[in-house]
Parts: C-alpha cells; sequence; structure tokens
C-alpha cells in the first residue's frame, strides 16, 4: 500500500481543482457511532475489534470504497502510521493506542475511513481544490450505503450522536486548507483568525487539531453541526473560504504593487536555497517552498509544475523520507535526504 502511496499522480495533492493556488484542498468529514455500542474511548478491545471485523466485512459491499485496503492499525509499526498522518488520512488520535482500530483507504486516496478513533466510524472525502461540494456528493453516498447496513445512533431531537458534542446533529465536520502566505507577509491573518473564532469557525495547522500553521497553510472548518443541516453547513464554510480567498488575492495584488522588487527577491532566493542546499530542515523547507509557490502563483517563476510543489510539501516529511529510504534515519540524515530530493525535484520544465 505503501509504496503505491508514494507513486500516486491522482491523488488530492495534484493540484488539479478549483481555486487550488489557494486553497490546496477540500474535506469533508462524517463521524458515525454504532446504535447500542459503547464509544471507542470507553469500549473495551473486544468491543472495538467486534465493530472492525464488522466494517472488514461490509466495506467493500460499498460501491466507492470497492478495490480499498483495509488496515488494522495494530499490524502497523509506528514510523508508517506517522506516514499516514503525514498524508492527512488518519488523525493523530488515531495513531495512538493502535490496539482494535482500523483504516480503510481508497486507492486514489480520496476516501479515508478511520475505525475506532475518537468515534466508531470517521469518514472522510478529501479532494485537490475547492470543491466541497463534490466531496459531499461522494460522502453523502457511502453515508447513505453503510446505513443500510448498520444501525447508527440516532435521535430524532438531536440527530446523529458522537463522543464529543460539538459533533452531535449532522456529525458533519467541512474543511478547507487554504495556501495565504500573502495574509501573514501582509500581517493581516491574526484579525482573520479572531473573526473566525467570532463566527464559529476554526483554523487549524497543516496536520489538523494542535499543529501549528506550517508553510502558511490554515485549515479552516465549522465548529459545530447542532440545528444546521449538512448543505447549510457547506454553504456556511464555502462563503467564508471564499472571503478569505479574496483577502487573499487583495493582499498578493498589494505586494505585487508596492513590494514588487523586494517579493521577486524572497522568491528567487527561496528557489535558490531550495536547489543548492545539502542539508534543510522540515520547517526551513516549507518556508522556502510556500514563497517559491507564491512566486508560482504570481507568474514571478515558471516552468515548475504546480503538482511537484504540492507533492513535495508532502513528501519532504520525516515519515516520507524514511519511507522512500527504507530505513529509519537520524535527524541529520533526514535534513541531508530531503535537500537532495528538492534539489532533483525542482527542475523547470519546457
Amino acid at each position: 500500500m505503501f509504496e503505491n502511496l508514494l507513486t500516486n499522480q491522482d491523488s488530492w495533492l495534484n493540484g488539479k481543482g478549483p481555486s487550488s493556488e489557494i486553497v490546496f484542498s477540500s474535506r469533508v468529514r462524517l463521524a458515525r457511532n454504532f446504535a447500542d455500542k459503547v464509544f471507542p474511548s470507553r469500549a473495551a478491545t473486544s468491543v472495538k475489534e467486534d465493530i472492525r471485523n464488522t466494517m472488514e466485512e461490509i466495506y467493500s459491499r460499498v460501491s466507492a470504497l470497492r478495490g480499498s485496503t483495509f488496515v488494522r492499525m495494530e499490524d502497523l509499526e509506528e514510523l508508517s502510521r506517522q506516514f499516514l498522518l503525514e498524508r492527512h488520512l488518519i488523525s493523530q488520535e488515531h495513531m495512538a493506542s493502535p490496539k482494535g482500530k482500523g483504516l480503510i483507504v481508497s486507492a486514489d486516496e480520496r476516501i479515508a475511513l478511520m475505525i475506532n478513533e475518537e468515534d466508531h466510524l470517521r469518514m472522510q472525502v478529501i479532494t485537490s481544490g475547492f470543491d466541497l461540494a463534490a466531496c459531499w456528493q461522494v460522502l453523502d453516498g457511502i453515508d447513505t450505503e453503510l446505513s443500510g447496513m448498520v444501525n447508527f445512533s440516532f435521535l430524532p431531537d438531536l440527530g446523529y450522536l458522537t463522543s464529543c458534542p460539538t459533533n452531535v446533529g449532522t456529525a458533519l465536520r467541512a474543511s478547507c486548507m487554504l495556501h495565504i502566505p500573502a495574509l501573514v507577509l501582509t500581517k493581516r491573518i491574526n484579525k482573520i483568525l479572531e473573526l473566525l473564532v467570532k463566527i464559529s469557525f476554526t483554523a487549524r495547522g497543516l496536520f489538523g487539531e494542535g499543529t501549528q500553521a506550517l508553510g502558511d497553510f490554515f485549515q479552516i472548518s465549522n465548529q459545530g453541526s447542532l440545528g444546521l443541516s449538512e448543505g447549510e453547513l457547506i454553504d456556511n464554510l464555502s462563503g467564508v473560504v471564499n472571503q478569505v480567498k479574496e483577502q487573499e488575492i487583495d493582499a498578493r495584488d498589494n505586494l505585487l504593487k508596492k513590494y514588487k522588487f523586494s517579493l521577486e527577491d524572497n522568491v528567487w532566493r527561496a528557489f535558490g536555497v531550495l536547489k543548492n542546499c545539502r542539508l534543510i530542515g522540515s520547517k526551513e523547507a516549507l518556508s522556502h517552498l510556500s514563497m517559491l509557490s507564491l512566486g508560482l502563483d504570481l507568474g514571478i517563476i515558471k516552468g515548475i509544475k504546480r503538482e511537484v510543489i504540492n507533492s513535495l510539501f508532502i513528501i519532504i516529511q520525516p515519515a516520507h523520507l524514511q519511507r522512500i529510504e527504507g530505513k529509519l534515519l537520524k535527524e541529520e540524515e533526514r535534513d541531508y535526504i530531503r535537500a537532495s530530493i528538492l534539489r532533483e525535484r525542482l527542475v523547470f520544465e519546457d
């Protein structure tokens, strides 16, 4: 499975979706729990295994999941679990205490179902660019088919029951990963983040809850789902993302008008570092890749494919480097191989 993921050319990293120059990816997630079963945080291992066995038995009968891979998390070493986290296929919580947990991943990586994370099922569909509607269409179909096979916890006056009260209702969490370097450079980002909190949205880092906004990436999502339909939640998030996107476009225009030479210098310096370094850490590499991506969007630098830069944001992460090399690496070894990959892949196309 891991070799296929490393060579997948059709994943959500391909940069071919709508508005992908700013909206890196869109994701819609649903939480579901089996009726009359204890939630994972309090369930015995035997209960978790029963749920996992049920999903292993039925998942291939769901049309969108045919050809997917089923994984028992305790069969994976920590490095493999970290690899899946870096590819946004599992959460940090799903990495820990893997016994009784499972994962279903579609061949193109766009669909992933975590079994026995915070809830019995955490189902997600992720795609390139700004296309929440497409994600929801696929996920709604999966949910409908599974609902015909499994009795999920549901109350008419509340909706779907979940481990966390904020997810009760539709139990839908929609999010968009935005690359907004101009808002960071112009120091407008803090006001936007403060406003998001006031209107019941949240912004997280590149790898979700509890992570930093590395590489100028911010993941914006709804905070609650009670009292609103799935369509309303997605429409509300779409409206917010559109506003942030417009702010980023405006900030980019201002940078070009007022600081064109300085911006060009920063972009080419970033390219120079990435193309010539021999040792580089992941944070520094992400920072330079962010600037390079901005330069590509603004036409300052040309001839580098967007999907190359997008994939580099992920494959330079520690677990990916060790997967590529097929062995555990010390930090300096990772920094050396990271630099080698950057030099090799950042080439101008004719």
